[in-house]
């Protein structure tokens, strides 16, 4: 017996995108077909206040059918931005300590140089709303 396999599975997919959609840095996934839309980095984990809103941004953001990822390791700032853009996932959350003093996390998308900060009270509603804008650009083809 031979078998084939002719169609456009899963295993291509993955290969074209990662012979596409790519930079220096590593993979940018399209929002559509990313396995994660948003990634969520506390900067410290040992901070009890950084991990309490990292958890919160998780749940919330999980029930309001957001594809997410909370990179909760132990490592060091610069290793987990290297990873996120190496990973390629469209959207990242940075939360830290010295933020939340000052009442805000920054959000990045994978394709931009420099992230926007945005007000704590404010973030997960700004998230769905970038998420939403984007998705609309994607459906219509159009550069967000």
């Amino acid at each position: 017996m031979i078998m084939g396999c002719y169609g456009i599975g899963v295993n291509r997919i993955v290969a074209s995108l990662a012979e596409t959609c790519f930079d220096e840095n590593g993979l940018i996934w399209p929002l559509s077909i990313a396995p994660y839309e948003v990634l969520i980095i506390p900067l410290n984990v040992n901070e009890a206040e950084t991990m309490e809103t990292a958890e919160r941004f998780y749940q919330e953001l999980g029930a309001a059918g957001v594809d997410v990822l909370l990179d909760d390791r132990d490592a060091r700032a610069g290793f987990k931005f290297k990873d996120a853009d190496l990973i390629g996932i469209p959207l990242r959350i940075v939360i830290g300590g010295k933020g939340l003093k000052d009442g805000v996390v920054e959000l990045k998308w994978r394709t931009d140089k420099e992230p926007q900060k945005v007000s704590v009270v404010d973030a997960i509603k700004t998230v769905q709303e970038l998420l939403a804008v984007r998705r609309a650009a994607d459906a219509q083809n159009v550069p967000a």
